[in-house]
């Protein structure tokens, strides 16, 4: 069940760290990996399509099968594009892996719309597009893997840094757009779940080969969540240093929502905030000994 074999996966921001640390692990699971990069610079601005040629060539050259592409992706268009390309060579499409991201900072005081806009293109509109230009292929295989990104940046407060508000925001807004692909995609053998990476790469502004939070650590988790192994959707797994875990939010028991969601009664403002460390209890996560 983690043989890739025929099996054709598209992998976004590919071309190097932790997208080029996934492909590899699917091409020698024999996997086809289209290696999507757009090749944006140190800055994460232009376009190079010889980014993704290089890399697609160096997998190849190590024996696994892989085919490069460097579409704009973050316009339905584009997805579209890149989409039935990939169908029309190779009649399916198994996986979306959507791992392409960019890292900006810009204080709330300071934000632009351009700058959200840029946010919100990567992380949400291309995974949104690359997906419903997949689905209808991935319906009528009665198969399809659906793998988003997201980060602990905006899923813990602990973990979250001034600036990075588009960021976090729209890294947030892929838990819920995996929520509702996981409930539409189950009545069609389509999975969808997200992976919260920590790897030092270039979006880190490492650019030596680290020896600890490697990309290929964190591998196992994207392949898993690809596979045929996989049968579950709408989790988020974290992924860090050869570690996983994996976390969502789930309702209590005996919830009859909306009307009784099993909380703290409190009929006025004043009674609210007499009884607040009773609504928002501090608690740390249960984590099973490792």
């Amino acid at each position: 069940m983690l043989d890739f074999n025929q099996r054709i996966v598209l992998i976004t921001g590919a071309a190097r760290g932790i997208g080029l640390a996934y492909a590899r692990a699917l091409g020698a699971r024999g996997a086809h990996v289209i290696v999507h990069d757009a090749g944006t610079d140190g800055d994460e601005v232009g376009r190079d399509p010889d980014v993704a040629a290089a890399a697609a060539a160096t997998l190849q050259d190590a024996g696994y099968s892989a085919e490069p592409a460097s579409d704009v992706i973050e316009t339905r268009e584009g997805c579209r594009e890149l989409v039935a390309r990939i169908l029309a060579r190779h009649g399916r499409l198994d996986s979306v892996i959507h791992n392409a991201g960019w890292v900006g900072y810009q204080a709330i005081d300071t934000l632009t719309p351009d700058f959200l806009a840029r946010a919100t293109a990567i992380h949400l509109n291309a995974p949104a597009w690359l997906v419903q230009a997949a689905w209808p292929a991935m319906v009528a295989q009665g198969h399809g893997r659906i793998l988003l990104t997201t980060s602990d940046r905006a899923l813990y407060p602990q973990y979250a840094q001034a600036g990075l508000a588009a960021y976090a925001a729209t890294k947030m807004a892929a838990v819920g757009l995996m929520n509702a692909l996981a409930l539409e995609g189950a009545p069609h053998d389509i999975r969808v779940n997200a992976i919260s990476p920590v790897a030092k790469t270039r979006m880190w502004g490492v650019t030596e080969q680290p020896t600890e939070l490697t990309p290929d650590s964190i591998a196992p988790g994207a392949v898993f969540l690809v596979s045929d192994a996989c049968t579950d959707s709408g989790w988020i797994l974290r992924a860090s240093n050869g570690q996983f875990h994996a976390v969502r939010a789930s309702e209590a028991a005996d919830v009859d929502y909306p009307r009784d969601i099993r909380g703290v009664v409190a009929d006025s403002a004043a009674s609210l905030a007499a009884r607040w460390a009773e609504v928002a209890p501090v608690r740390p996560e249960y984590r099973a000994a490792g």
